[in-house]
């Protein structure tokens, strides 16, 4: 009974506005930097499930699917060109942060005895399965060797476990308990932060103190090159921002999707990772106020700035008065005759003033719905520009 009543409980969210909370709390006052208030931007349409549905009966349409094998665009070119040109947020990535900012709703633990084997093999017990290597062996041997690092795609879910199952199918996910037990275990908290290093210095980045901060490393400029030409690398970044805030380390995911964003937004080194940094790596991190520095951040660096969808909502407006206001006009022109004797002249005279009011208030609308088509033609986006921001 009392698991029917905690899934009755939980709504499962259809749309991106129902997965992403950021700006429902926004307070400008706390938040803005000195210069004034940033301008808002429009949320795109998003992509809801029967939309999803939809596209799964028409075969050309290929949507990308997230792994940790394959490039997050592999088949985004294909599903472009037989959609419109209008950039939507992915409704696959918002359900999928979604889930794991709010720690997995519904989520049932295995039935199998918890063997703690992510806890195991950070304390060097046993090796990651199918390879069989150990994790003293990963942290003195492999520091450097980047084609290893690369290619090899079975250590990624050993060295940064996640509540959801990976492609390497032998790697067990994390439990309530085991991250209990990981956060803990001093030894394997150390071991995890020597793993983190050598993820970051494969990325051409460094970790500069016990605080998270990260920098360009010596090796930035090769490494970044690579980055941005190796998009399946952008999963694992995904991948290892969510462990960092499972194992403990939550405060260290905010220094690297900053310096993240600035290279791919400012420094223009990693242009290619500006659609997974916006997309995946700010809505991994679980506090709205830090998302939302972000996404401010990076509203103002985004080119063409027309084309930045993750910005808070536009304010509502209150609209002017529409048809039932214009009914409700004409009705009180003609109301005013009611109980009062009116000539056949002056009845006419009302209805053709009533009928002018009709005139001018469609007027007004017409000159509305027309600003309405001149500011959905500026999100529309060109080819070249919705190709190089393809969802993961």
């Amino acid at each position: 009974m009392g698991n029917l009543m905690g899934s009755w409980r939980y709504k499962e969210p259809s749309t991106v506005e129902e997965c992403d909370s950021t700006w429902e709390t926004d307070s400008e006052s706390d938040e803005l930097q000195p210069g004034g208030e940033e301008e808002d931007s429009g949320i795109s349409e998003s992509m809801s499930p029967a939309d999803a549905v939809r596209d799964a009966e028409q075969p050309l349409r290929l949507r990308p699917v997230q792994c940790d094998l394959f490039p997050h665009g592999k088949f985004a070119l294909l599903n472009f060109l037989s959609s419109s040109t209008r950039m939507k947020r992915s409704f696959y990535a918002a359900k999928d942060l979604y889930k794991y900012r709010h720690s997995y709703p519904n989520y049932k633990e295995p039935r199998r005895l918890n063997e703690y084997r992510n806890l195991r093999f950070y304390l060097n017990k046993i090796p990651l399965v199918p390879d069989g290597i150990y994790i003293e062996e990963i942290l003195t041997k492999w520091r450097g060797d980047y084609e290893k690092l690369e290619h090899n795609h079975t250590y990624i879910q050993w060295l940064f476990p996640l509540r959801e199952q990976g492609l390497n199918f032998y790697a067990q996910e994390l439990t309530q308990d085991e991250i209990k037990e990981f956060q803990s275990t001093r030894e394997a908290k150390r071991r995890f932060l020597l793993a983190y290093t050598i993820m970051l210095d494969f990325f051409g980045i460094k970790l500069l103190d016990k605080n998270g901060n990260v920098a360009r490393a010596p090796n930035w400029q090769d490494r970044f090159q690579h980055l941005n030409e190796s998009q399946h690398n952008y999963l694992r970044i995904t991948r290892i921002l969510k462990s960092l805030g499972e194992l403990g380390f939550e405060s260290f995911k905010l220094p690297l999707v900053r310096l993240l964003l600035e290279e791919a937004l400012v420094e223009g080194t990693l242009p290619n990772m500006r659609h997974s940094a916006l997309e995946y790596f700010i809505y991994t991190l679980r506090q709205h106020r830090q998302r939302r520095a972000l996404l401010r951040f990076a509203q103002r660096h985004y080119q063409p700035p027309e084309n930045f969808i993750w910005g808070p909502p536009k304010k509502k407006r209150i609209p002017a008065s529409g048809s039932t206001g214009m009914k409700s006009g004409k009705n009180e022109v003609v109301e005013k005759s009611v109980g009062k004797a009116r000539s056949p002249r002056e009845g006419r005279n009302l209805e053709r003033e009533a009928d002018d009011m009709d005139d001018r208030k469609s007027g007004e609308w017409k000159t509305a719905k027309g600003s309405k088509v001149l500011q959905e033609g500026r999100g529309r986006v060109d080819l070249e520009e919705y190709i190089e921001t393809i969802p993961l």
